[in-house]
């Protein structure tokens, strides 16, 4: 659902212009000329950010429930106080303004909403739909391939296993179409008996199709009538004293039993369901989501919504479950630990989305109540394990407070560094930490373009340019998303760079260009020959200094900066190996896999093709006029 479908009409005033009214005068004033419909609305303070984003079956009635003097709790009362504007939507139904609404909260990140957070995609497995032999792979990301997706699997783990145990009991096939394509025997995968090699011509495609449906029907939860074919072919092949072929089927049979049993319980009458168990303690909310599918448990998630400390338990739930499923297809059943007021419009919401009818339930006996108390019991104790780094967490944020003379714990440190050889695959890195830990999904990549940079003159200048680079890129975009009408950009209270008094200099003169004066930043020099434990610390108007060797804040900075180094060292290798990786006649239009074998196996590298005339190129088998003209124009400058 989004704001530009045509079921829907805006009638908006523009943030910030509050003129004479604010408040419950401002919205006293809107709501006389709202209609009795459908519709969802957001509020905004004098700054043009957005405080609250609603839905409502009545948006005259639900908006002049905030015109009311009294009866509001202390959240709503300053959020109405600081409300300058709003803006209204109106919706064909209101099951389309639950979906409106689930994608404004995600999008805009209102202050006083329930927000979903650590929101990274889940693992699918994937059969491929797009080629005669199928495939069976690991999935994450927008599902724009051909092909049937089984899911979702809680973490990495969970769908490796999965996808190592049904190699083994189908046989089906995880390499590339372009591996595939060019292979002549059967790779080491099918002298261990976990791919049917349908490359080689080991199998035929009708026979691969079958595997292909066995795996389809294992995966949609008909695993008994799966498995017991699987015995009716062994004993058939038994009968017929084809020992070797009867040997085959027992371990797939196997391997099909250890699917079933490999990730912990596994429900007898639930086949597709997700569980949602809440946990409240210390102000703060979670809600453990554990998946099964195909009768199988294919693991748990916990999950801490940010919200204010008034909400109950299934205003939490309720608020988290319409931003869980924004970008999700749910399955049949959801089970849930607290009733809502609203579950049945989610349900409906969710049979609109699936496309079928979804139940959204609050089980009270059964197998089904046992599944909501396992998630209920792994919330409580995920939270309070959470509340427990939280307060260590809070005393070293706050050492890092007085040793850098800041007025308060800082919420967000971003920690800056780069990796390179020799200034080539340069790559920047940083890393997010807060009150929560370190925020991984906050990290960024900087890919340090080789033009345009300051030359310093220094020894390490292409360190310290790489730094003035990252750190140019990295702010500008923060002020540009300051200057964005609606859009809360995240600034941090602290900058750790990793260097010493020359890489804090160029980082404080970004800053400076750029006119940010609010933000401090802190140098971290490693020690005499590296040794740790004896960084220095460089400031501005500030003598370097170092930290008593066994201070615990010490330990911490450490960790943050050995962090950062890690997570740059990581990703220049990764762009390293993928250069290395790289053919450069892989991006010569027309040359696919054939060409490029004839090509190669004449010249004996990219390197000789890249240099051959046209004549040359010409007396290679396959490649006609045409193609070794693009070929010639490729190398030498002359695109088509």
């Amino acid at each position: 659902m989004s704001e530009t479908d045509s079921s829907q009409h805006s009638d908006s005033a523009t943030p910030g212009e509050a003129g004479a009214l604010n408040g419950a005068a401002l919205i006293a004033a809107k709501v006389k000329l709202l209609p009795d419909s459908p519709g969802v609305y957001r509020m905004y303070d004098a700054e043009g950010n957005v405080l609250y984003v609603g839905k409502a079956r009545s948006l005259k009635k639900r908006v002049a429930s905030y015109t009311k003097f009294g009866g509001h709790t202390n959240r709503i009362a300053r959020m109405i106080a600081s409300t300058t504007a709003m803006e209204f939507i109106s919706t064909a139904t209101e099951t389309d303004a639950l979906l409106l609404e689930a994608n404004l909260i995600k999008r805009l990140k209102p202050r006083y909403n329930v927000l979903m957070r650590d929101d990274k995609s889940f693992a699918y497995l994937l059969l491929t739909g797009d080629h005669p032999f199928p495939q069976v792979v690991k999935h994450r990301g927008a599902r724009n391939r051909p092909g049937d997706y089984f899911g979702p699997f809680a973490n990495t783990g969970a769908v490796n296993g999965t996808l190592n145990a049904l190699q083994r009991a189908f046989l089906l096939r995880s390499c590339s179409d372009n591996v595939f394509e060019n292979r002549t025997r059967p790779c080491l995968l099918f002298q261990i008996k976990r791919c049917s090699a349908p490359c080689t011509g080991e199998i035929d495609q009708p026979g691969y199709a079958m595997l292909v449906d066995e795996a389809r029907d294992f995966l949609k939860g008909r695993s008994r009538r799966t498995q017991q074919e699987l015995v009716r072919q062994m004993e058939q092949a038994s009968a017929e004293l084809d020992f070797e072929r009867a040997v085959i089927y027992r371990d797939r049979i196997r391997a099909l039993t250890q699917i079933q049993s490999h990730q912990g319980i596994n429900p007898v009458t639930v086949v597709e369901a997700d569980v949602f168990a809440t946990w409240q303690e210390g102000g703060q909310t979670c809600i453990q989501v554990f998946f099964f599918r195909a009768g199988q448990n294919w693991g748990n998630r916990a999950y801490f919504p940010r919200h204010d400390k008034e909400l109950e338990a299934p205003e939490v739930l309720e608020a988290f479950l319409a931003q869980f499923y924004e970008d999700r297809l749910p399955p049949r059943v959801v089970l849930i630990s607290h009733d809502m007021p609203e579950r049945l419009l989610l349900a409906e919401a969710l049979s609109v989305r699936l496309g079928r009818r979804v139940v959204v339930g609050v089980p009270y006996r059964g197998e089904k109540k046992e599944l909501v108390d396992h998630a209920m019991l792994n919330a409580r104790e995920a939270l309070g394990r959470r509340l427990a780094e939280s307060a260590s967490q809070m005393t070293l944020l706050q050492g890092v407070a007085d040793v850098f003379g800041l007025d308060a714990p800082p919420e967000r440190i971003e920690v800056y560094d780069n990796s390179h050889i020799q200034g080539s695959h340069a790559v920047g890195g940083m890393i997010v930490a807060g009150p929560e830990g370190f925020m991984k999904g906050q990290y960024r990549k900087f890919n340090i373009k080789s033009e345009g940079l300051p030359q310093t003159g220094e020894q390490g200048g292409d360190d310290l340019a790489m730094m003035h680079e990252m750190l140019t890129r990295r702010f500008s975009r923060l002020l540009k998303e300051k200057a964005e009408p609606g859009v809360q950009a995240q600034w941090p209270n602290l900058i750790l760079i990793d260097g010493g008094e020359s890489q804090t200099r160029v980082a404080r003169e970004v800053l400076t260009e750029l006119g940010i004066t609010e933000v401090k930043v802190v140098g971290v020099a490693k020690g005499p020959e590296r040794d740790a434990g004896r960084e220095r610390f460089f400031m501005a108007g500030k003598t370097p200094f170092m930290l008593e060797p066994r201070n615990p804040v010490l330990y911490y900075l450490q960790r943050l900066r050995d962090e950062a180094h890690r997570f740059a060292i990581g990703t220049h290798r990764a762009r390293r190996s993928k250069a290395i990786g790289v053919n450069p006649l892989d991006d010569v239009p027309g040359v696919g896999p054939g060409r490029k074998r004839a090509l190669l196996q004449h010249f004996g590298s990219a390197r000789a093709v890249a240099r051959a005339g046209l004549t040359d190129l010409l007396a290679v088998e396959g490649i006609s006029e045409r193609i070794a003209q693009t070929v010639y124009d490729h190398f030498h400058g002359n695109p088509p």
